[in-house]
């Protein structure tokens, strides 16, 4: 049992700020996720990756949110955050939270998850 939980979305005004959060748990010990990752989707358009990171913290981003936006992460509170800064209306969107490969350690040893999804928060940017 794993979940992802984002929290963070909301209105803001062009060249505003958002910080989006996701926190990992699972029904016991986390013992590694290799990559985290954001993804965004608006209505009608593909999910499309907005920025990743990896366990060892390299990053990756779109070019469209290059300069703008930081992926980070906290490995010991199994969080990941995205710092929005200088949003554009096309900046709006469904954000969603993505894991690979979290293992967590439970009382019949060690299993792995893949492709672990938020339920994803909402980013509106007015203009």
């Amino acid at each position: 049992q794993v979940q992802l939980v984002e929290s963070g979305g909301g209105l803001v005004q062009a060249g505003g700020s958002l910080r989006l959060s996701c926190a990992a748990s699972g029904s016991g010990t986390i013992f590694s996720i290799n990559a985290m990752a954001w993804y965004r989707q608006a209505p009608w358009q593909q999910r499309d990756l907005v920025a990743a990171i990896t366990s060892g913290g390299s990053t990756n981003y779109a070019d469209s949110v290059k300069g703008r936006f930081t992926i980070s992460r906290d490995n010991a509170k199994n969080t990941v955050y995205l710092q929005m800064n200088s949003l554009k209306p096309e900046d709006t969107a469904v954000y969603y939270c993505n894991a690979d490969h979290m293992v967590v350690a439970g009382m019949w040893g060690p299993k792995p998850f893949y492709d672990i999804w938020g339920q994803g928060t909402q980013v509106t940017v007015s203009s």
